[in-house]
């Protein structure tokens, strides 16, 4: 006999705070009655004044599946009723409940999408919206630093998905120019039957401006994610196997907002929009992997926003070092050492810091005996100070934000 999935009811008193910022999660909420209303130290634009939930809603998801501490507060606008679940509870309430995973899985979906546009106006400066013409400037970018390989990838799907662009004719002579010189693998998808893709080291998978048909497992190998702002690549992860990506374009049926390419010789397993809908009922251990990817994309997104809003560079590349810290569930109270698998330039390009902005602040950052380079990579001597650090700008900034709140009231 099946087990019965057996979720816990709470109530929460008007006014009474169910979620805090900064602790531990445990279970995440699934609203049966009532109101709760989210909130951030740090609120972005799009989430000013807070959030309000209805039945139906849920909160805690993110931070639940992501073992990681909660990233926001959750206040009861009225007396509330809760459905309670636990981690380990949720592959069976995928089985049970398909439209309630579904209905988490979309709505984090378009939850990335906003918050990594939301970053890139903040960090970048730039508009975060990608049309497929995009495609030409990728290309272009690449051509000039004679990586043809992604050159050659993004030319042929600005070709494919813009053919009456005003720079197909300059597309095409320049791929032909280059194609001796490219290696591209697996170019069109949209009608392939071959799941398991493979490869080469520094092939393109997929562009930022195309459509995507499909999203990736990594069975072998790494893959890096990156973005082409203000005529700059920018490296926003390096996955590895058992990771999940491209499921955004898939879910939501929009251009890519980052390409992907293989940062080592990679194998992949590719599911396309026919088999995902299968897969929500028969893999729900894959859906629950998905959920739990998309909530570390929110966690990672939330933190790099509260990081972009520190003002401080110096304390910016500190928080960011801490960040990477936290993905990897590091203990930052441990007395011990860490290399990270980058140097100072990623790490700027991490802030959206130019080399000439961050030059100071990486100095500032090196200045401090217990930060070094080693074989071209940043290493901590003791990883206690990178939260030392952090905390001290962070706090910084509080006491200028309470302040300039405090200049506004009195004027």
């Amino acid at each position: 006999m099946a087990n019965p999935l057996q979720l816990g009811l709470v109530n929460y008193t008007k006014g009474a705070f169910i979620t805090v910022e900064g602790k531990p999660a445990d279970r995440f909420f699934i609203i049966r009655t009532g109101k709760v209303m989210l909130s951030k130290e740090f609120e972005i634009e799009e989430e000013a004044g807070g959030l309000t939930l209805n039945p139906g809603d849920f909160f805690g998801v993110v931070s639940t599946m992501s073992s990681h501490n909660h990233i926001d507060n959750a206040r009861a606008l009225t007396d509330v009723t809760l459905i309670s679940v636990r981690k380990d509870q949720y592959s069976m309430l995928i089985e049970r409940n398909t439209p309630v995973a579904m209905k988490i899985i979309n709505v984090f979906s378009t939850r990335v999408r906003a918050l990594d546009q939301a970053l890139t106006r903040l960090t970048f400066k730039a508009a975060a919206e990608i049309e497929a013409p995009h495609l030409f400037k990728v290309a272009e970018y690449y051509a000039r630093q004679n990586q043809f390989n992604q050159a050659y990838f993004a030319y042929y799907k600005y070709v494919k998905h813009c053919p009456t662009g005003k720079n197909v004719p300059v597309a095409t002579e320049r791929m032909n120019k280059i194609k001796p010189y490219a290696t591209v693998a697996h170019l069109d998808v949209e009608n392939s039957t071959d799941f398991v893709r493979q490869y080469p080291k520094d092939t393109m998978i997929f562009s930022e401006g195309e459509s995507g048909p499909e999203l990736y497992i990594i069975q072998k190998g790494s893959v890096r994610i990156t973005k082409i702002v203000d005529d700059d690549e920018v490296m926003l992860a390096i996955l590895k196997p058992g990771d999940i990506f491209g499921e955004m374009a898939l879910l939501e049926d929009k251009p890519r907002s980052a390409s992907a390419i293989a940062h080592e010789d990679t194998v992949l397993l590719a599911v396309n929009r026919g088999n995902f809908k299968g897969m929500v009922v028969d893999q729900p251990k894959i859906i629950s992997r998905l959920t739990v990817l998309l909530s570390e994309r929110i966690w990672s997104l939330y933190k790099q926003l509260a990081n972009a809003m520190l003002g401080d560079p110096v304390g910016r590349l500190y928080d960011a070092l801490k960040i990477e810290l936290e993905k990897e569930r590091i203990d930052l109270s441990e007395n011990i050492s860490h290399t990270f698998d980058f140097g100072p330039k990623e790490l700027l390009t991490m802030v959206g810091l130019s080399s000439d902005d961050g030059n100071q602040a990486i100095q500032a950052i090196f200045s401090n005996s217990k930060i070094k380079i080693v074989n071209n990579r940043i290493h901590v001597t003791d990883i206690r100070e990178l939260e030392k650090q952090s905390e001290y700008f962070v706090k910084m900034a509080k006491l200028k934000k309470s302040r300039e709140a405090g200049s506004i009231r009195h004027r």
